[in-house]
């Protein structure tokens, strides 16, 4: 078997698609498509069946795929790890991270990491879907209270919470709400999140409990940032997001929630090691922690 061949017929099928593998390698996909076209005449059978507009794995091709594309994986870290045995960090660094972290801490640590590692090609991509490594082809994947999983190994990198926050002026005159016996709080809110109450601790140490009455509803805790520096209402957001407002007097910081904060975790398939590369990225974010 063609394993350049069948590397492209793994391009394809991880990225469902022609057009999207070839954006992801580079390569033409007239290439990509003739080479899986030339795996199918070998084997003998068909792989993907090609429509107008999609293209989807037969039978076969879901087969092939899942036999071999932890074998090609594992085929990439074996080089990997011959080359992070030399002093100096080198080759291909690709780093999955929620938007919010990926905006506020990486952009810099990633700017950092390229001057002090000029021979690691980074690329750092802000999405909040929760991504595999290997099948989705990162090195390291940055997760929020990540659930246990025995495929993956890694280290907490910061802890954050979150909190109420409004305008000056409207915190201020929130004042009178918040001492209602069962407050409803004018509030910016995710549009795909529930709205359940909220308890928060205020600054004298109190708790009250708070119902968000939503005014206005946003695809993105930067969009809800954005609102809220506007006046439109008050919000609950990652402190990290709002701590340069709240710094600057922009933002006044009502409360916390309540209850333990949110770790935030650099993770890696426990099927691969710990590259020079990884390792010298994951002490870089540990200096980056803002709660450190």
């Amino acid at each position: 078997m063609d394993l350049n061949a069948l590397a492209d017929f793994i391009a394809v099928a991880q990225r469902g698609g022609f057009g999207p593998a070839a954006r992801a390698t580079g390569r033409p996909k007239a290439t990509l498509s003739r080479r899986v076209a030339e795996l199918e005449q070998q084997l003998g059978v068909r792989l993907i069946e090609r429509g107008a507009r999609t293209t989807r794995l037969t039978e076969e091709g879901r087969a092939l795929f899942e036999r071999t594309s932890g074998l090609l994986a594992e085929i990439d870290e074996a080089g990997d790890d011959i080359a992070s045995r030399a002093p100096t960090p080198r080759g291909r660094l690709r780093v999955s991270a929620p938007m919010v972290y990926a905006h506020v801490v990486l952009a810099r640590a990633a700017a950092r990491f390229a001057l002090a590692y000029p021979q690691v090609e980074l690329e750092v991509v802000a999405e909040d879907r929760i991504v595999d490594p290997l099948q989705d082809d990162y090195d390291l994947v940055i997760r929020v209270n990540p659930s246990p999983d025995e495929s993956l190994i890694g280290r907490a990198i910061a802890t954050d919470r979150r909190v109420l926050v409004a305008t000056p002026a409207l915190a201020e005159s929130l004042a009178n709400t918040l001492s209602n016996a069962a407050p409803l709080l004018p509030a910016v809110v995710l549009a795909r999140a529930s709205h359940p109450a909220w308890t928060v601790r205020l600054s004298d140490g109190s708790e009250r409990t708070v119902t968000p009455q939503p005014m206005l509803r946003l695809s993105s805790l930067l969009m809800v940032r954005e609102a809220v520096l506007d006046g439109a209402a008050a919000g609950l957001l990652p402190h990290l997001l709002v701590e340069s407002d709240i710094a600057a007097k922009r933002l006044t910081m009502i409360g916390c929630e309540a209850g333990p904060g949110v770790e935030i975790w650099a993770l890696y398939s426990s099927r691969r090691l710990l590259s020079a590369k990884v390792r010298a990225f994951l002490n870089m974010l540990v200096s980056a922690d803002p709660g450190s």
